[in-house]
């Protein structure tokens, strides 16, 4: 299990980012880091903008043509510019790609999603060569399909599967709730891959949570690995989630304690 860690970050302005770019920049001095971004919410303004409809199952944004050629705009264009300069004034030698840059992620068509694709295989040569250069990937959530057709990727799901392919140690899902919440409502710290499994066929983890929990448990490949969810918006939000076991929810195989920086 390497120390490499990989984390998620929302699609909003990079002023809502500055605090946990911070955060990134620190880490990132001290071990491998891979940053892999949204941009949902931005996504959705340009297409209200555009006039062209929003639709979602299963906390899945139903994708054609036209929302595909705003996705990759706003993912590759605006969003992934932004967070790579930002990273850079700090400091990082922060690059900028997507998943369709060298073929890194290997996907297939979520049916009856339209231009939706998941993550099935990661290429990881090309993230390699950037993380020995002690460069930082920061990578947008789009991949072409077994036809070589570009689609629009769940970032979580990206997320997820690049910490696979890498065999990171830990995965960050930095969102804008502070964890996993059980039947009594309360934020659970620490929960196995099987009792989360177990909430959310009992409807406790519902909505959006579900493909972000999904990709929580993808991401814990091995028992050594992982995967934390947590508030971005908190003060050192990355640093305290990667060593703070009380800080998110932290996602493992088995029970035991959480991994520490």
């Amino acid at each position: 299990m390497s120390d490499i860690l990989v984390v998620k970050l929302g699609g909003t302005t990079i002023a809502d980012q500055r605090q946990v770019l911070d955060d990134v920049a620190r880490v990132s001095r001290r071990r491998p880091v891979v940053l892999v971004h949204g941009g949902g919410k931005r996504i959705t303004e340009w297409l209200d903008r555009l006039g062209v409809e929003t639709r979602f199952e299963g906390g899945l944004r139903v994708t054609d043509q036209a929302s595909l050629e705003v996705a990759a705009a706003v993912l590759r264009g605006v969003v992934n510019s932004e967070l790579v300069s930002g990273l850079r004034d700090l400091g990082v030698d922060a690059v900028g790609l997507s998943g369709v840059d060298g073929g890194m992620l290997v996907a297939e068509r979520v049916e009856g999603m339209g231009l939706v694709a998941r993550v099935v295989d990661l290429r990881r040569d090309l993230l390699d060569s950037l993380l020995v250069g002690g460069q930082v990937p920061v990578v947008a959530p789009l991949a072409r399909d077994e036809h070589g057709i570009v689609c629009n990727v769940n970032a979580d799901d990206a997320t997820a599967g690049i910490a696979v392919g890498l065999g990171a140690r830990q995965t960050v899902f930095m969102t804008d709730v502070d964890g996993i919440r059980g039947e009594d409502g309360e934020r659970i710290a620490s929960i196995t891959t099987a009792e989360a499994e177990r909430l959310i066929e009992a409807g406790v983890i519902a909505g959006g949570m579900i493909p972000k929990v999904r990709a929580a448990l993808a991401a814990v490949s091995t028992d050594a690995a992982e995967a934390i969810i947590a508030d971005g918006s908190a003060d050192e939000a990355l640093t305290r989630a990667i060593a703070d076991p009380s800080f998110g929810t932290h996602v493992r195989r088995a029970a035991g304690v959480a991994g520490v920086a």
